[in-house]
């Protein structure tokens, strides 16, 4: 009995580290997904009481503009007189189409008295190891899906999405609905002329 019972759990064992990697790529899922990731790009600033000294606007400026700041971005502003500071940051940030975010992601370092840092988190979406050939197509007696199963439309959705945080939880509502802007499109699309309304042109070959 002891022994057919440890065959068992070594069966059960052996079957919970495979199932996993063999059932993975048999279903109409992709196995290859976007990956999100986050790099964080910090600047010191020197605001003694609070204030940005003479100049640290306009560095400011130059590192946003350096950056490409823009949607998708995260501006935070940290450090002990962060709360002072964060109207003129805001309004550097303005000039981007930008608001300061509350509170502060964990960057190592502390922030220098006298100084605010702020700091702009930025999401990028990849697809790794696409595209993917290394497994041929056929013969597959085991029904796999192709290795390179979704590089293509989800590497375009990576390229493409404004803002990559929204593949990982999307978008809440508002609770407001606007009936004007759903229905823009359909009226649009009913208002506008068919491309084939003034109909075919004739058109003679040259020298006839």
């Amino acid at each position: 009995m002891r022994s057919k019972l440890l065959v068992i759990a070594l069966s059960s064992a052996v079957a919970a580290c495979t199932a996993p990697q063999q059932q993975a790529d048999r279903g109409v899922a992709s196995v290859n997904i976007p990956v999100v990731t986050r790099a964080d790009y910090v600047f010191d600033a020197s605001a003694p009481g609070g204030v940005l000294a003479p100049g640290e606007a306009e560095r400011l400026d130059g590192w946003f503009r350096g950056l490409d700041l823009g949607y998708g971005d995260t501006v935070y502003v940290d450090g002990g007189d962060g709360p002072a500071a964060r109207g003129q940051v805001a309004r550097v940030a303005g000039g981007y189409g930008m608001l300061v975010s509350a509170g502060a992601p964990v960057n190592p370092g502390v922030v220098p008295a006298d100084t605010v840092r702020v700091v702009v988190s930025r999401n990028r979406a990849v697809v790794p190891n696409c595209p993917n050939w290394s497994r041929p197509s056929a013969p597959d007696p085991e029904n796999h899906s192709m290795s390179n199963y979704g590089c293509s439309v989800n590497s375009n959705i990576a390229a493409m999405v404004a803002n990559p945080e929204d593949l990982i939880h999307g978008r809440e509502g508002n609770g407001v609905g606007d009936t004007l802007t759903a229905a823009k499109a359909v009226q649009f699309y009913r208002a506008t002329p068919p491309s084939g309304a003034k109909g075919l042109q004739s058109v003679s070959p040259k020298g006839n």
